[in-house]
């Protein structure tokens, strides 16, 4: 049986307001120590010795942490990859080091990570105008149709800001590993970053589901109604010769 497009609209906010909530935990990580935003971090790296810097370096949304986000430095928005030391430092894999950021980042790192940075927010802002257009989505198929082209550029934009966090920190885990440092992304945030875009994905195709479902629906009804042998009528003569209309179920 065809699902109406309140049900395509129902599953739709389900699937959204997990991805809203995965990116929460993104951008709020190292604000608390409580899991899982203790544990939700980019990249963690062993940065001792290098000059300005803590033993062990998490890098977060809004911050630089120390091991398990505690210690976190103040927070900065499209916070630049190199101030989790300070400028011109020593010791540091060359490859992130440069002129930007108080001369703590390369141009490289320094660019992509404030876009993808700004990205984040633009698909934040985007679901939650989805989500509560999401409403009226519920009611009819114009707003599932203007809930799925929302929840669309919602979808542009997270692809846009998960590409850039993926290759950004995974780029700079390679290169403190090329400088015989350990280091490695983190699970948490990469988990709910790409778990965030797959529920996006599915919550704007389910919109656009719910756009032509009642359509396709009375279409079916329409068509099973002309289907349907009418009853026709024709005339004949009375005995009287006067013409009456014959009624044929």
């Amino acid at each position: 049986m065809a699902l109406s497009h309140t049900t395509f609209s129902l599953l739709s906010m389900i699937f959204l307001s997990g991805s809203l909530v995965m990116l929460w935990f993104i951008i709020l990580s190292g604000l608390t120590s409580t899991s899982p935003l203790s544990k939700t971090f980019f990249l963690r790296a062993d940065t001792s010795g290098i000059t300005g810097s803590r033993p062990i370096s998490q890098w977060a949304y809004f911050f630089i942490c120390g091991d398990g986000n505690t210690d976190c430095g103040p927070a900065y928005p499209a916070l630049p990859a190199g101030y989790a030391w300070s400028g011109k430092p020593s010791n540091a894999p060359a490859e992130l080091v440069g002129s930007y950021g108080g001369d703590t980042t390369s141009f490289t790192y320094w660019y992509m990570w404030r876009f993808g940075w700004v990205f984040f927010l633009l698909a934040l802002l985007f679901e939650v105008l989805t989500f509560f257009t999401g409403f009226l989505a519920l009611c009819s198929r114009l707003g599932s149709a203007i809930s799925g082209l929302i929840a669309l550029a919602a979808l542009l934009f997270l692809t846009i800001a998960v590409s850039l966090m993926t290759a950004t920190f995974v780029k700079m885990r390679n290169a403190f590993i090329a400088d015989g440092r350990d280091a490695s992304i983190g699970t948490y945030a990469f988990g709910f970053a790409w778990g965030a875009w797959a529920a996006l994905l599915v919550s704007t195709i389910l919109f656009c589901l719910g756009r032509h479902s009642n359509k396709a629906d009375g279409a079916v009804s329409q068509r099973r109604t002309w289907g349907r042998r009418s009853k026709s009528t024709r005339s004949r003569k009375s005995y009287d010769g006067r013409r009456v209309k014959e009624e044929y179920p």
